[in-house]
């Protein structure tokens, strides 16, 4: 299992703009059609990676519960799926029914918004303003598969939750660990 660390985009970059192809609903989603009124999650995930298997069930209850607090969630795969066909389109339309997923589950193709986020990893979690500006980006919480360590979902909870509170994001934040974005 490789252990890729998150790039850590700049604090304060804008988020990047998108349309991309949700295998859900079978529409193109922008990244205006996810915006929450208080922030936005932006999460690079996909199928077959263990990590994201690991987290799956914490991103079902973080989506369900922030949703709620007017804070957007989003899911984007940007995998090569010639190499890697377990991440095919009609793969995450079952895998998003399956775990439950209450956001969309998007299909970046041509790699290029992974790029503009300067995604390195599955799960890479990225943390919006209600500018559209990164307050938050790194890993979940320090569970990893086979760690032992409870899945809590921490690091982003409290990041979502001084958002939402006004209170300052510290800028100490530690990135993700995962597979690596399967490149094309």
């Amino acid at each position: 299992m490789a252990r890729t660390p998150s790039n850590m985009l700049a604090l304060g970059t804008t988020a990047p703009n998108f349309d991309l192809y949700d295998t859900v609903s079978d529409t193109t989603v922008s990244l205006e059609d996810v915006k929450g009124t208080a922030g936005t999650v932006i999460m690079f995930i996909c199928n077959h990676c263990p990590f994201v298997i690991h987290v799956n069930p914490e991103l079902v209850n973080l989506g369900k519960e922030y949703q709620e607090k007017g804070i957007g969630f989003v899911a984007i795969s940007s995998n090569d799926v010639i190499n890697y066909p377990d991440d095919a389109p009609d793969l995450m339309k079952i895998t998003a029914k399956r775990e439950g997923y209450s956001f969309p589950y998007l299909y970046d193709d041509t790699q290029e918004v992974a790029k503009a986020y300067d995604a390195a990893c599955t799960p890479d979690f990225y943390l919006f303003d209600g500018d559209t500006k990164l307050v938050y980006r790194g890993q979940l919480d320090d569970s990893r598969p086979g760690n032992g360590l409870p899945l809590t979902g921490l690091d982003l909870r409290n990041a979502m939750d001084a958002l939402l509170a006004g209170d300052k994001i510290s800028s100490e934040q530690k990135p993700s660990i995962g597979c690596n974005i399967k490149w094309k």
